[in-house]
């Protein structure tokens, strides 16, 4: 039987991304997400390299998404007393469009309102395969059928955990954690960003957004720690007591953000993590985004999510529904790619908290020599190799 119905967990970006261009091929998405309403806000997230815009440009959501981008300039490594070691130019952070998670996806939600079925405060609670499609019981609306399910849920996918086990078989822990939340622009920084490390401890603070609001973001080597993901005044003290030497020392800005990050109302804490998977798919259940190759930090996973949403549907879209060769053909297509993406969360903990001063010591050295004018291009290719890495088909509509 020849897949019509798709059902999306997930509406953050892979989930209306993939709703769109299934709805360009003919099918009848709809999206279910366990959020009362869009999540705003967020960390920002940025698009590089031409593979990652072409997606955007055939979606015809590029202007829109350069309209509400961050503009985020240069990024400075400082010592204790704020003076400036080496600066980053804007496109080793930024990319080529760099935008708040919060503003792409009501971007996305935007363009797929009107041709999608959008249940927010829902989420999937089991799922049973038949010949006829899947049988889903929802956690608060009535049961229905879908010919296909598609997990775009994040890293913690709950699709993924239904369909293929529990979590901890595929996350691979990789040495650091992360917290990240708003703050007041004290510094009053326009449109830049400081970086301050010790070893093992690293604390960013930029301002790509409002004159007045600041982001600041927290990252700490450590070995696999158990935490609540729901309790979040667990979540500020584990950060606190890590972080506690440094503000004891009043080591540059951290006395100050650790007093911020106490009444911060958008706490974002998690492992610096990747998603291994021999498989992204499951007889008529496939995973996507996050969910499929996710990595916390620095794996460019909103750009692979795009790409991966553009492909899959594509996939689809050519085989007339046919989800096993649909599902087999978008693997093929995505893994070495998304793969390779991924590889960028390995080194995002290092050079935000290198473990020891000579490490530290050689990151500073290095990105001090990668920024020079004469290397420009090097660095070019560092930051835009790996999401350049795919070719895209043009599938036909």
């Amino acid at each position: 039987m020849k897949a019509r119905t798709v059902l999306i967990s997930g509406a953050s970006i892979a989930g209306p991304a993939l709703a769109f261009w299934l709805r360009r091929h003919g099918f009848e998405p709809t999206v279910v997400e366990r959020a009362a309403a869009l999540r705003e806000g967020g960390q920002a997230v940025d698009f590089r390299g031409e593979a990652h815009l072409s997606v955007l440009r055939r979606m015809g959501l590029l202007d829109a998404t350069r309209a509400k981008q961050t503009n985020m300039g240069e990024q400075t490594f400082v010592d204790a007393e704020g003076k400036a070691l080496v600066t980053l130019p804007a496109e080793f952070m930024s990319g080529d469009v760099e935008i708040h998670r919060g503003d792409l996806s009501r971007i996305l939600y935007d363009a797929t309102r009107e041709t999608t079925e959008y249940r927010f405060g829902d989420a999937i609670a089991a799922m049973v395969e038949t010949p006829r499609g899947v049988d889903v019981r929802f956690e608060r609306g009535p049961s229905r059928t879908f010919d296909l399910v598609v997990g775009a849920d994040g890293l913690h996918s709950g699709v993924r955990a239904l369909a293929f086990g529990e979590e901890g078989r595929f996350l691979r822990f990789l040495g650091h954690y992360v917290a990240g939340f708003s703050l007041p622009n004290h510094l009053g920084l326009r449109r830049r960003g400081l970086i301050y490390s010790e070893p093992g401890r690293g604390v960013c603070v930029a301002n790509a957004r409002e004159p007045d609001e600041a982001r600041a973001l927290f990252v700490l080597a450590s070995p696999p720690m158990a935490f609540d993901r729901r309790d979040v005044d667990a979540q500020k003290r584990i950060v606190t007591d890590a972080f506690a030497s440094m503000r004891d020392r009043r080591r540059w800005e951290v006395p100050r953000l650790l007093d911020a990050m106490q009444t911060a109302p958008d706490l974002y804490f998690d492992a610096v993590a990747r998603i291994d998977l021999d498989r992204v798919s499951k007889g008529r259940v496939a995973l996507v985004g996050d969910a499929a190759f996710g990595g916390t930090l620095g794996g460019q996973g909103t750009g692979a999510a795009i790409i991966g949403a553009y492909v899959l549907a594509g996939e689809l879209g050519a085989a007339d529904g046919d989800h096993r060769v649909a599902f087999a053909r978008y693997e093929a297509r995505i893994r070495r790619y998304a793969t390779r993406c991924q590889r960028g969360a390995s080194h995002a903990g290092p050079f935000f908290a290198p473990r020891t001063p000579g490490r530290l010591w050689c990151r500073n050295l290095m990105y001090r020599v990668l920024a020079s004018p004469k290397l420009e291009g090097v660095l070019r290719s560092l930051v835009t190799g790996a999401a350049d890495g795919i070719v895209l088909e043009d599938y036909a509509a």
